[in-house]
C-alpha cells in the first residue's frame, strides 16, 4: 500500500520549485505559480515519455508562471509538437561588454546565419530526450550515451531555430561569468558535490563507475551561471557537453562562422561539410590546410602506442605548423596519445600574435582567465569535436573554460557527455 497521497506528491513538487527559484517567503500568488510550474513540468515530462503531442495553448499558464517566478529571465518555448522547454533568455551583448576591449561589434553568439539576434535562448537544464527530441525540464536525469550527430539531430528535430548550443554561445556565457564574478560551481566531485565546496550538492540521480550524476537543476544557486535561480544550470560538472561549430581536424582549429552552427542541417554538420573553416594567424577564415591556419601542436613528439595515455611532459601549443602529432599510428579516429594543460596557461609557439577571434570563442585564454577555469585536452589527429565544462569526478580539471578536443563525433560519451539545445528566431 502506498502511504503517500497525491497531495503529498504535489506538495513535494511545489516545494522543489520554490527552492529552485529561491522564493524565501512565498505569497499566495507565488504558491500558485510554483504549483503551476511543478505540475505542468511534471505533465510535460509524462507526456514526452508517453509520446503524446500537446494541444495548442496547453502550456500558456506554465510560461506565465515560469516568467513570473524568474522575473522574466526564464521563459517556456514550445517545439514542433507543442511540448515545452524551460529556457533562459540572453539579450544581445557587444564584444566590449564581455572583454577588455573597445570593440563595439556584436558578439558572435548573437549572430545566426549572418543575421543579428536581439535575444538567444539557452536551455536552462541539460537535456532529456523523448520522441527523438531534446527537452529542458527540471529534476530529470540528463540524457547520456549520445554521439555528436545524435545530439544535433535531437535538437534539429524540434523545428526551425532549434539547434545544439554552439561554442560561441558557450564562450559568451563564460566571459559573462568571469566579468561578473560568478564562475559556476557544479557536480565535479564523486558524490554529487562541488569538489572545492562539498556542502554545495545536487540531488543524486544514479552512480556511474563510482561517480554520481545529479538531477537537472537540483543544485544550489552556485551551480547556476549567474548565482541566481534564474540562471543556466550545470554548465560545470555532471557531464561534459557537446557544443556546435568547433572542432580540430588533424590539429587544425575549425569553426562554423557567421552563426551558421545555429542553423545546422544534416548536410551542414557532416565531417566533410564546406561550412567548416580554418582561422589564419591574421584572424581571417581559410580553407583546410592553408599554410598559416592556426593549429594546436604538441610540445613533445608523439608515439604510436595503441592505448589511451597522456604524453609525458607534453602540453598543447598554439602554432601555424603541426610539428608534433600526439599519435603517429594509422588509427586516427581512436583514443591514443594526448596532451593537456590548464586552459588559462595555453601558450603560443614563438612570437605568434593571437587573433581576437580565438579569445572571443574561448579557444585561447584572455587575461581574465584563471587556473580554476578548467583544462584543455588535445588529440591533434583525426576529427575531434569540442566538449566543454567537465563531468562528475573531474575535480580541479573542470571549469567554465574547460575544453576537450578528445573524442570523435561517433563517441557515445557513455555517461560522461550530454548536451543542451538552444533557440534563435530565424524568421
Amino acid at each position: 500500500m502506498n502511504i503517500h497521497s497525491v497531495s503529498d506528491e504535489r506538495s513535494r513538487r511545489r516545494q522543489e520549485t520554490l527552492e529552485e527559484y529561491r522564493v524565501q517567503q512565498p505569497s499566495r500568488q507565488d504558491l500558485e505559480y510554483a504549483d503551476c510550474v511543478a505540475e505542468k513540468a511534471y505533465e510535460a515530462a509524462r507526456r514526452c515519455v508517453q509520446g503524446r503531442v500537446a494541444s495548442p495553448g496547453r502550456y500558456d499558464d506554465l510560461k506565465l508562471a515560469v516568467e513570473a517566478l524568474s522575473g522574466g529571465a526564464n521563459t517556456v518555448l514550445l517545439d514542433d509538437i507543442g511540448m515545452p522547454s524551460i529556457m533562459v533568455a540572453l539579450p544581445w551583448m557587444r564584444i566590449a561588454d564581455l572583454y577588455d576591449t573597445e570593440d563595439e561589434s556584436l558578439h558572435p553568439a548573437w549572430i545566426a546565419c549572418g543575421k543579428p539576434q536581439k535575444v538567444i535562448y539557452i536551455s536552462k537544464y541539460m537535456n532529456i530526450v523523448e520522441n527523438q527530441r531534446a527537452y529542458s525540464l527540471p529534476m530529470r536525469e540528463p540524457y547520456s550515451f549520445v554521439t555528436f550527430d545524435e545530439a544535433n539531430r535531437f535538437c534539429l528535430n524540434k523545428g526551425s531555430g532549434w539547434h545544439l548550443m554552439t561554442n560561441s554561445q558557450w564562450a559568451a556565457i563564460a566571459a559573462w561569468c568571469r566579468k561578473n564574478g560568478t564562475l559556476p560551481r557544479g557536480n565535479t566531485g564523486s558524490r554529487g558535490e562541488d569538489w572545492r565546496n562539498p556542502h554545495l550538492k545536487g540531488v543524486s540521480a544514479r552512480p556511474y563507475y563510482g561517480q554520481e550524476l545529479t538531477l537537472t537543476g537540483s543544485g544550489p544557486v552556485e551551480f547556476q551561471h549567474n548565482y541566481q535561480a534564474s540562471g543556466i544550470a550545470d554548465l560545470v560538472g555532471n557531464m561534459f557537453e557537446w557544443v556546435g561549430g568547433l572542432r580540430l581536424l588533424d590539429g587544425e582549429i575549425q569553426i562554423m562562422p557567421d552563426g551558421f552552427a545555429s542553423a545546422y542541417s544534416d548536410e551542414a554538420f557532416r565531417a566533410d561539410s564546406h561550412h567548416w573553416r580554418g582561422i589564419t594567424a591574421g584572424g581571417e577564415l581559410a580553407a583546410h590546410e592553408e599554410l598559416d591556419t592556426l593549429k594546436l601542436d604538441g610540445s613533445v613528439p608523439g608515439d604510436g602506442e595503441e592505448r589511451d595515455h597522456l604524453l609525458e611532459n607534453g602540453r598543447p601549443v598554439l602554432s601555424t605548423r603541426l610539428r608534433n602529432r600526439s599519435y603517429l599510428g594509422p588509427h586516427t579516429q581512436g583514443n591514443q596519445g594526448y596532451t593537456e594543460c590548464r586552459f588559462a596557461e595555453l601558450q603560443t609557439d614563438g612570437q605568434l600574435k593571437v587573433p581576437s577571434m580565438l579569445t572571443q570563442l574561448e579557444i585561447f585564454p584572455d587575461s581574465a582567465c584563471r587556473s580554476e577555469d578548467g583544462i584543455l585536452v588535445v588529440r591533434n589527429y583525426g576529427e575531434r569535436i569540442a566538449v566543454r565544462g567537465g563531468k562528475a569526478g573531474s575535480f580541479e580539471r573542470a571549469g567554465i573554460s574547460a575544453l576537450h578536443f578528445y573524442s570523435p563525433r561517433t563517441y557515445d560519451g557513455s555517461a560522461t557527455i550530454g548536451f543542451r539545445c538552444a533557440y534563435v528566431n530565424l524568421s
